[in-house]
């Protein structure tokens, strides 16, 4: 479900999560589970991106968010970047979302809950408990239909080549 936005609209949100979309599409091609985030600046200028790569590059930190979060930080030269949003195109795991609040980041866009290891609304609620020290704004839902397709057509393919 779609919330009320103070910090853009609806067709801004659609155009980041498809390049969100994009960047997933390319951790699929490269065997990774397709998910893909970017990172815009106060001035509505992509500033970092980032897929998933655990796979490629035997990395269990290799998630998207993780990625286009480093990338920020070092082009802002700032681990706050509390005037910036994510976009990603699933509800980021504990470890994420762990990174996300830390990063101070100042909206939060997903595309799809995930009800295996969510940890922003559906299974945890890091960004709300106490243990958080940074209030996230969160928004979800955006592009939510293409963002549950392209997973469930990468799990599908991936299934049909197991032996």
């Amino acid at each position: 479900m779609i919330k009320p936005d103070p910090w853009g609209n609806y067709e801004t949100h659609c155009h980041w999560m498809k390049q969100a979309l994009e960047l997933a599409q390319k951790a699929a091609e490269l065997g990774d589970v397709p998910v893909g985030a970017v990172i815009i600046n106060s001035q509505g200028k992509i500033i970092a991106q980032g897929y998933n790569s655990k796979e490629q590059n035997d990395d269990p930190t290799g998630h998207a968010e993780i990625i286009a979060i480093r990338q920020a930080s070092q082009i802002m030269q700032s681990w706050h970047l509390e005037d910036c949003t994510l976009y990603v195109t699933l509800e980021p795991c504990v470890m994420c979302a762990g990174a996300i609040i830390q990063s101070r980041l100042g909206l939060l866009v997903y595309g799809m809950d995930d009800p295996k290891s969510g940890s922003i609304r559906t299974v945890l609620n890091l960004p709300d408990s106490a243990a958080s020290n940074h209030r996230l704004s969160v928004l979800s839902g955006i592009l939510e239909g293409e963002c549950r397709q392209q997973l469930q057509n990468w799990f599908r393919e991936k299934r049909k080549k197991k032996p």
